[in-house]
């Protein structure tokens, strides 16, 4: 999925890691690439460049030099990867997202592979807009408080850094940007008025929510989110509830961290 500065993985299939929630530069590599032309790239030798780069990476790993990188989360892709198709989702020129298939061949994709992958993302891209102009409810219907509150077992703590809007759960990374400041203002309804009803239309329309004017993919952010819920199971879930509806389920009792942005150097401390 693309947002102004990145195309963030909402799905994946057949790696090792579900790489849920990782970030690819608009314009950096075959899939950035793509979504930046608009154009299906297909690739069937990888360059020594491409395994220099993921090699430098998994040597800091091994070395425990990342701490630059924490708050990432590894793209997924094959380690001895030798083909690549990317295939842009977009609609009138509306970039939506990008299908991207790996294989550890050369010369594995085909010109039919790529008419094939073309169909499916028009037939996603069409999908996408169509559940997003259709996804809106009234508010009323979605006031809905907790029955009870959940206060047994040890509080989880949630902190929330106001500089990228990066959320940790414990001392796990969960999720940045755009889907950070949705899952932060769903929590701090949660813990000030204890709700756990919502409808897409709110959160479309919520000030704390940095969406961009355009493109605010806000379904794919959900379900962005929801999976990188399920994977972390930490005890916070979110359940759709019907046609642009969602519902929180929390299962311990929080305790919520609001970190300010830092103030730039040239301000003084009092």
């Amino acid at each position: 999925m693309h947002r102004s500065s990145a195309l963030y993985t909402i799905a994946s299939h057949g790696y090792e890691s579900s790489g849920v929630g990782s970030e690819t530069p608009f314009g950096h590599g075959v899939i950035g690439v793509a979504a930046r032309e608009l154009a299906p790239i297909r690739i069937g030798h990888f360059s020594a460049e491409y395994a220099y780069g993921r090699a430098i990476r998994e040597n800091l790993s091994a070395c425990g030099l990342t701490s630059g990188l924490d708050a990432e989360i590894p793209l997924p892709g094959l380690s001895d990867v030798r083909s690549q198709l990317a295939v842009p989702i977009a609609v009138d020129g509306r970039r939506l997202g990008v299908l991207c298939a790996e294989s550890a061949r050369d010369l594995a994709f085909d010109y039919d592979d790529e008419d094939a992958m073309v169909a499916l993302a028009a037939l996603l891209g069409t999908m996408m807009l169509s559940l997003q102009h259709g996804a809106d409810v009234p508010d009323e219907r979605n006031r809905r408080t907790a029955d009870r509150d959940a206060t047994d077992g040890t509080p989880l703590s949630v902190r929330h850094f106001d500089e990228n809007d990066s959320i940790f759960v414990g001392d796990d990374y969960l999720i940045k940007g755009v889907a950070g400041s949705i899952f932060w203002a769903l929590m701090r309804d949660y813990a000030s008025l204890g709700r756990v009803a919502f409808s897409n239309r709110e959160l479309r329309l919520d000030p704390r929510i940095r969406l961009p004017e355009l493109g605010d993919n806000l379904e794919a952010r959900l379900i962005l989110l929801k999976r990188r819920l399920e994977e972390r199971d930490c005890g916070i879930r979110i359940e759709k509830r019907g046609r642009g509806r969602i519902a929180l389920q929390v299962e311990r009792p929080l305790q919520l961290v609001d970190i300010p942005r830092p103030l730039p150097n040239s301000v003084k401390r009092p």
